[in-house]
């Protein structure tokens, strides 16, 4: 049975496990954490996070949604930019505001979906 994710259990995993990768964005959604941590307890696949020297470039939600479901999830190399700060997981903001509209849940569902070879209504069970 899948947990709910909360802003607490987040904070909890990063205070007491040491996290490999460290992160380039200061802020990170609950909500959207929890509708990729229940897909990947579905054993769905998503697309390698991106990686420069240690550092997530791109899928920081998948990353940390993949920490809490205990999954193994690929990396690939990418670059970084001169812009590209670095952040310790201690201050990055977890908002529990959902930053995304019913019409991109959609569409994300539909790409998951299409990515997985499945029905997009397995993929909107996955998340309700």
């Amino acid at each position: 049975m899948a947990e709910v994710i909360t802003k607490d259990l987040v904070l909890e995993l990063i205070s007491k496990h040491e996290i490999e990768l460290k992160p380039t964005q200061n802020s990170l959604c609950i909500p959207i954490i929890s509708r990729i941590y229940n897909k990947m307890l579905h054993e769905l696949r998503f697309d390698d996070i991106k990686v420069c020297d240690g550092l997530i470039i791109d899928g920081h939600h998948r990353y940390i949604s993949s920490l809490l479901a205990q999954k193994q999830h690929g990396t690939v190399p990418s670059l970084k930019t001169s812009a590209t700060k670095v952040y310790d997981w201690n201050e990055v903001l977890f908002v529990e505001n959902d930053w995304d509209t019913a019409d991109k849940i959609e569409k994300l569902n539909r790409d998951d979906a299409a990515f997985n070879d499945l029905p997009v209504e397995v993929i909107r069970k996955m998340t309700h």
